[in-house]
């Protein structure tokens, strides 16, 4: 199998890496990509700032190709801290479904997600579904449907370091990580034609707007010098 450069985010070769090999020596090539890339980051040899997620994490997006794109995720103690450290705490629902499909690997910690199954009931509703539209300025509008439907959370499937999930564009669900216990996840995902991301949400909502703000540069390079070290110290276990 061809390597993989350090600090290379190549779409193709990271795919085929975990969808041929998910616990074997790819994750640990794929791993060393993302070392060569944080490291970068936190050298400040790359300008890029994570970005606080409304669900409650901080994103690094690492490659935009098209419809595809390359993202760290980082599930801090305590939430993931914003652009003055202060904890990232959600602000949508975190029952979602995306419009893209998705390849997570875990870097280090644990991971939940919990499947929820959506029937349309609108005799006995429990959420209304919520479109959300993104701009690229980073403000995400949350636009309540005329779908009314029940949400049923499903058993929890929960992933540790070095294993790998995959999850269909359109499935709700929740991402669940145990407070006081970070983890990280690589996430790859595709984008799907004629897809929309949706939120399960209040029955009276009404439409709103999320801005995903940027965190300092010295924030970012600090926080991902602590994802380095974690890193480290999984491979090291």
């Amino acid at each position: 199998m061809r390597r993989l450069g350090r600090g290379t985010m190549d779409y193709d070769k990271l795919e085929h890496a975990l969808r041929h090999d998910p616990e074997g020596a790819a994750p640990a090539e794929l791993r060393a990509s993302v070392v060569g890339a944080l490291e970068d980051i936190a050298s400040g040899a790359r300008p890029l700032r994570a970005v606080r997620h409304p669900l409650g994490f901080l994103c690094l997006p690492l490659l935009r190709d098209g419809a595809r794109g390359i993202c760290l995720h980082l599930f801090e103690s305590g939430g993931a801290g914003g652009a003055d450290g202060a904890p990232v705490e959600p602000l949508a629902a975190p029952m979602h479904a995306h419009s893209w499909e998705l390849l997570s690997h875990v870097l280090y910690g644990r991971v939940a997600n919990l499947p929820v199954r959506v029937t349309e009931d609108a005799a006995r509703p429990t959420h209304r579904i919520y479109e959300v539209r993104s701009e690229p300025g980073g403000v995400d509008e949350l636009l309540p449907t005329q779908r009314l439907v029940r949400g049923e959370p499903g058993p929890e499937h929960t992933s540790s370091g070095g294993e790998t999930y995959a999850m269909a564009a359109g499935e709700f669900h929740a991402t669940v990580v145990a407070k006081g216990s970070p983890a990280a996840t690589l996430v790859l995902g595709r984008s799907l034609p004629g897809r929309s991301d949706l939120s399960l949400g209040p029955l009276h909502g009404d439409r709103h707007r999320m801005v995903r703000r940027l965190c300092g540069a010295g924030h970012t390079e600090r926080t991902v010098r602590t994802a380095l070290r974690r890193i480290h110290a999984e491979q090291r276990d």
